[in-house]
């Protein structure tokens, strides 16, 4: 069974960073995409950034361009998060994701880990 792991989240204050991780746990998978996601209560889960497998591509929402980066490690599926110059209404859950095209739709990933609490105190 294919599963995503998250690491890396915590409580920050506003203007810190923080650098989220996400690794398979058990079998490695093909995949073309790499995503991260997250979720505010009471909202809808919305994408923050994706990152093509093979080329390095990378895509973000416009709340975190230039704050957040994603890139991906040297072991097969895994994908970090860097958060830079936080702000509180970056407190979510992130879930990181991986399928097979780019996307910013949750149903265009296959995979999704349990995700992992980012809070952000002003």
């Amino acid at each position: 069974q294919v599963q995503l792991v998250e690491s890396g989240g915590g409580l920050v204050q506003a203007g810190g960073s923080l650098r989220l991780s996400c690794a398979p746990s058990g079998r490695t998978f093909t995949t073309y995409v790499m995503a991260w996601f997250r979720q505010a209560p009471e909202k809808e889960r919305e994408f923050v950034a994706t990152i093509n497998w093979s080329t390095g591509s990378t895509s973000y929402t416009d709340s975190v361009k230039g704050r957040f980066t994603i890139s991906r490690g040297d072991a097969r599926n895994t994908v970090f998060l860097q958060m830079n110059s936080v702000k509180p209404e970056d407190t979510a859950v992130y879930y990181c994701a991986a399928g097979g095209r780019p996307a910013r739709t949750v149903a265009a990933y296959d995979y999704w880990g349990q995700g992992t609490q980012v809070t952000v105190s002003s």
